[in-house]
């Protein structure tokens, strides 16, 4: 299944994606795309859904984060051996975990703002990975089934707030507008294989990043294992997975982000994203 939410922000409305590319409306079923529908019965409802039965919405309606009420959202840096080459520093030894804050989600086709006093914001595309059910120390052979489905997240982050500002990863990546997130949630029967999807993020037309999650160090279950060690891990919790190569920092000369810019980015079998930046204004 590929689910989403669709409608106005803060008054988005669930959905399904048909097989011909048609939004199909879920409000009638289910209350909206969040961690208590993936850890209720409901879930299994909309498996055995004919979704050409539901409503079709017409007309081009925007189309918001693909799940709601995120209650974490969790990154793991340097976890693609290419990007690690390319920042120069080594693998580390065990997933490095950071916050994003959940008030910088947004929806993937959402302008991205370039925060106050930013000259280094970047691009990140990444696998994320949405958690269906309550899970704590839970062993690489469980950690699989505790996924309801993945999306495509871009990993908006500011470089000097980054690694400037006393070494606080969260202050670089949780700037409102930072996380856009869908266009929709990819149920796992659909991704047999996330460790074999390509990617890419182009700029003004550019293709800065044209990856693969080939390339991803600390595969999806041992991410999920590890991080339910230090915390437990909640229905409709956001994993972010990591970038490949190809990021505006890591280009020589360095290339960052500025208003007007527009960057596109997609994940095979996930989608596709389309942001324009804009100046942040009060």
């Amino acid at each position: 299944m590929k689910l989403l939410r669709y409608g106005e922000a803060d008054s988005e409305k669930p959905g399904m994606l048909d097989a011909d590319g048609n939004i199909r409306d879920l409000s009638g079923v289910v209350a909206d795309i969040d961690g208590a529908l993936f850890s209720g019965p409901d879930m299994d409802k909309l498996r055995a859904l004919d979704p050409a039965s539901l409503p079709r919405v017409d007309g081009n309606p925007r189309i918001g984060p693909c799940v709601a009420n995120v209650p974490k959202f969790i990154c793991v840096g340097l976890n693609y051996t290419d990007h690690a080459a390319e920042t120069g520093q080594p693998m580390p030894s065990h997933p490095l975990i950071f916050a994003k804050a959940t008030s910088a989600i947004v929806g993937p086709d959402d302008d991205v703002i370039i925060p106050r006093g930013s000259e280094k914001s970047d691009w990140e595309v990444e696998l994320a990975v949405v958690i269906g059910k309550k899970a704590s120390y839970v062993t690489e052979e469980e950690a699989m089934g505790c996924i309801a489905g993945y999306c495509i997240a871009n990993d908006v982050s500011e470089r000097s707030f980054q690694f400037d500002y006393a070494g606080q990863w969260t202050k670089g990546k949780s700037s409102d507008t930072f996380g856009p997130i869908g266009p929709w949630l990819v149920t796992p029967d659909e991704v047999p294989d996330p460790h074999n999807l390509k990617m890419y993020c182009a700029v003004n037309g550019h293709r800065y990043q044209d990856g693969s999650t080939n390339t991803m160090f600390f595969k999806v279950a041992h991410q999920i294992s590890h991080i339910s060690e230090f915390m437990t891990l909640m229905p409709g919790d956001i994993i972010s997975t990591g970038t490949p190569p190809g990021v505006g920092a890591g280009q020589k000369p360095q290339v960052f982000l500025k208003p007007g810019d527009v960057m596109e980015l997609g994940i095979e079998g996930l989608g596709t994203q389309r942001q324009t930046c804009v100046a942040w204004s009060r």
